[in-house]
């Protein structure tokens, strides 16, 4: 005859209790998995966990609706750890302040397989930009490359401004240029082009000429839609 073990559901319920502002995934819980399972669900049915996906939990801050969602940059961390990953669309216009459009989704680009997308969250994968990995860029830079892939459907500014505001980022200290640069190596010719002239607008020749040139017909069209006098 079996003995139900009623200590391991006791001590694992408590330390989850006792955290704050993290995750829990059912792996890291002890017992068997029907027993990590049913207790993971009391939790949520309690209100001490918030389910986010199929073996991902949060427990955070408690609201009257309940446990509150996790902060988009925690669960992005969470779920799409590491450099080379950051804002794309108009998610990443928005963040460099070249758009006040604010979409329901946060777009996040990933130089990796892609995680299933979520209610607040939307994944793209990059999987050929691994450059974006070894320069190890922040999500801001990542924002800047994105945005200038994407320029004729995320910029709601006036060309000439919008351009203005990313020669100041690159000048501003914000971005490290020379990171920017090596991560160019992995772009398409498009953004590449794109990236060349504004490393040379921004006083940055030297670094322009580390982003190897696109195919001349690719060049001609991705600088057709900048503010450049011919």
């Amino acid at each position: 005859m079996s003995i139900r073990d009623r200590r391991t559901p006791a001590q694992e319920r408590q330390r989850i209790l006792s955290s704050h502002d993290c995750f829990w995934r059912t792996g890291e819980l002890a017992g068997s998995p029907s027993t990590r399972q049913h207790l993971l669900s009391a939790l949520v049915d309690e209100g001490e966990l918030r389910r986010v996906r199929r073996g991902l939990y949060w427990r955070g801050s408690k609201s009257p609706l309940g446990m509150a969602p996790p902060p988009p940059d925690a669960l992005i961390h969470e779920l799409a750890p590491g450099p080379g990953v950051g804002p794309a669309g108009l998610y990443a216009a928005n963040l460099l302040r070249l758009s006040t459009q604010l979409p329901r989704q946060a777009e996040i680009a990933v130089p990796t397989r892609a995680p299933e997308d979520l209610k607040l969250i939307r994944f793209v994968t990059r999987p050929s930009r691994d450059a974006r990995v070894t320069a190890e860029l922040a999500p801001t830079e990542v924002a800047l490359l994105e945005v200038l892939g994407s320029w004729e459907n995320a910029i709601e500014l006036p060309s000439d401004e919008a351009w203005e505001r990313l020669q100041a980022l690159m000048s501003s200290g914000q971005v490290r240029t020379d990171r920017i640069a090596q991560a160019g190596r992995t772009e398409p010719g498009s953004i590449r082009a794109r990236l060349r002239e504004l490393l040379r607008a921004s006083g940055h020749s030297g670094l322009a000429e580390q982003v190897p040139a696109a195919d001349e017909r690719t060049s001609a069209a991705a600088m057709r839609i900048l503010p450049i006098p011919s």
